[in-house]
């Protein structure tokens, strides 16, 4: 039986009939004692105040302790309750998201079935995908648009085939891929997205079926490619759009997994293939890398092993388009110096005109993005001559 303090319950009330404006925390506090008397009514309130706390909260132990909270409360909703799965939802999505900031991956993982369970799988597949469990975290995707949760967005296709590369089902991957591409050729058509888009698509597509031994394909989707580029040469996008950077860097980003250790259980790596959703403390560990990859630079430069080098200087510029490669503000000047760098260092290399093919790709992509076109169409152009010369 539960003991119930009337005299709390009446301050609380006080508290939110007064005209004043009680802080976040008042009001959590007054949330807690009336959820224990009034649960219908003030369950709803209790979890939503705890969310809101947490968002202001810049201790990560004190984001768990009110994400958990905000978890139990929402667990004890009633069934039939207004909003009832979304809030347990966002409470349980908070939740790991702050077990995963301390590293509590474990803990993290279960409350992602959990979350899979009431309905969002997509931070479960991210957490599969950062252990290097590809196979199951396009099993979980798959069975997400089995039970009709709609995946037809760019986000969740590059997703998708993202896992089922990375599990090495290559053919289903791209054939996944394809589709999206599909899509956004009637869309660029009819000036419903971007050409930058479209091309970075149409490369991405070219690197998969690279990897797949299908270089017919590749060449095809790369001769595409610079058809598209030679329009945005000559005319522009035939619209102006809003900030796309994130398409971009995420396909970039994911062009670089293969060149990174191996992700496990013990040793995990970011979902390559998603642009947020991250684990707080694989986004750091993977940022972390950079001064040992910049001393790495620098033994290579002074030993003169170039095709190395060229290799450690890219997985740099990655990391640099994972810390600020979604920014407009001079974005162009803030990241021009990795991949002039790449291109520099790839043309002392004569016998490897692979390396530039990579190194004038990464530029003229990231030029797209800058919208640079004419520069952009050069680089892509001279790349692939050189492939076809390969």
């Amino acid at each position: 039986m539960v003991t119930i303090d009337h005299d709390a319950v009446l301050r609380a009330r006080v508290l939110l009939l007064g005209s004043g404006h009680p802080g976040r925390a008042e009001l959590v506090g007054a949330y807690r004692v009336l959820a224990e008397v009034s649960p219908k009514a003030y369950g709803p309130k209790l979890v939503d105040a705890l969310l809101a706390l947490r968002h202001e909260s810049r201790d990560p132990k004190v984001d768990v302790a009110l994400a958990a909270e905000a978890s139990r409360a929402a667990r004890t909703l009633e069934a039939g309750a207004p909003d009832r799965a979304e809030r347990l939802r966002r409470a349980l999505d908070a939740y790991q998201a702050s077990l995963f900031a301390l590293g509590r991956r474990a803990d993290g993982h279960a409350v992602c079935e959990e979350l899979a369970q009431a309905g969002r799988s997509e931070p479960l597949a991210g957490v599969l995908a950062e252990e290097g469990r590809f196979r199951e975290a396009a099993e979980v995707d798959e069975e997400a648009a089995r039970n009709g949760i709609p995946e037809h967005s760019f986000w969740d296709v590059v997703r998708r085939a993202a896992n089922l590369e990375g599990a090495g089902l290559h053919d289903t991957a791209s054939a996944v891929f394809c589709r999206l591409l599909e899509e956004t050729r009637r869309e660029a058509a009819e000036q419903r997205t971007a050409l930058a888009i479209l091309t970075w698509e149409l490369v991405h597509f070219s690197r998969m079926r690279e990897t797949a031994g299908d270089g017919v394909s590749a060449a095809a989707a790369r001769r595409e490619a610079l058809s598209v580029l030679e329009e945005l040469a000559s005319t522009g996008e035939p619209r102006n759009w809003s900030c796309i950077l994130g398409w971009w860097k995420t396909l970039f980003v994911l062009s670089g997994r293969a060149a990174e250790p191996a992700a496990s259980p013990e040793s995990p790596m970011p979902p390559f293939g998603r642009e947020r959703g991250w684990s707080r403390d694989v986004r750091d560990g993977f940022l972390g890398m950079l001064p040992g990859l910049e001393a790495e630079a620098a033994q290579l430069r002074e030993a003169g092993r170039l095709p190395e080098l060229a290799d450690v200087q890219r997985r740099i510029g990655i990391r640099a388009a994972v810390r600020e490669g979604d920014h407009p503000y001079q974005f162009e000047e803030r990241l021009t110096p990795y991949f002039d760098e790449g291109v520099t260092l790839a043309r002392r290399l004569p016998a490897d005109p692979a390396r530039l093919a990579r190194a004038l790709t990464d530029r003229s992509m990231f030029l797209v993005a800058a919208r640079s076109f004419e520069p952009a169409h050069a680089d892509f152009a001279e790349a692939v001559a050189l492939l076809h010369d390969c």
